[in-house]
């Protein structure tokens, strides 16, 4: 069951419409990295957690995701509101001339929303994890918009929905920490094979570059990959490199 309150996280003030900028923030209403994205992602993903928990987590952001898409489409209602002196600035925000003023199921491109672009599979680590790449990708647009939003009650609303995103990477960062999973890359039922430590120097040009990625002893770095292919030798049977 869910209620809605009318009153938005934070309020919605905008002295100024512009619709040029309401047609970037289409990006954050319809968009890949949008809030509609991320609220049906969480949402979905918690139905195949096992974890009573990090279910509830997922649910709490998915329904905090939804305001956030609702401010995002108070900010684009305001921005596009009708008034004589914006109406030229309409013309230049060809979608909202077309299809009329405030939000639509499209990013700022006119593409239309599609389900492709949420991200869930049925593994809570390998959800979590998705998660903070979504919630990456939304703070790097609303840095992006905050640098281009017209006015303070704009900027105001925007610091916040980047906030809340950072806040909720620290969530999801520490929901895999609980399962032991914050910096492990292995997850799932299968154990990988000796390959798993090899690092395999594939870029032809120039000094290889070395790194903790790539270094003893947590990996073994092969400098010529090819002359082991060659020999049809990549792992040798005891499981080191030939």
């Amino acid at each position: 069951m869910f209620f809605h309150r009318k009153e938005p996280m934070i309020p919605i003030e905008v002295r100024k419409p512009n619709p040029v900028f309401a047609q970037f923030l289409l990006q954050q209403f319809g968009g890949a990295t949008g809030e509609l994205t991320a609220a049906l992602q969480y949402w979905v993903q918690a139905f195949h957690c096992p974890k009573p928990g990090i279910r509830e987590l997922l649910q709490d952001v998915a329904l905090e995701e939804f305001g956030h898409l609702e401010m995002v489409g108070k900010l684009i209602e305001e921005h596009t509101r009708e008034q004589k002196e914006v109406v030229s600035d309409l013309e230049m925000a060809p979608i909202f001339a077309i299809r009329g003023r405030g939000p639509h199921l499209v990013d700022e491109g006119g593409v239309a929303w599609t389900a492709a672009y949420i991200n869930e599979g049925g593994d809570v680590v390998r959800d979590l994890r998705a998660d903070i790449a979504a919630e990456a990708g939304a703070r790097e647009t609303y840095e992006i918009l905050l640098d281009r939003a017209p006015d303070a009650g704009t900027k105001k609303v925007l610091h916040y929905l980047l906030t809340r995103e950072i806040a909720h990477t620290n969530m999801f960062m520490r929901a895999l920490e609980s399962l032991g999973k914050l910096t492990e890359p292995v997850f799932g039922n299968v154990k990988p094979d000796e390959s798993v430590n090899i690092y395999y120097h594939l870029s032809a040009n120039g000094a290889p570059k070395r790194g903790p990625w790539n270094q003893e002893p947590e990996f073994k770095y092969v400098a010529d990959p090819v002359k082991l292919l060659e020999s049809h030798e990549l792992v040798g049977a005891s499981g080191k490199v030939a």
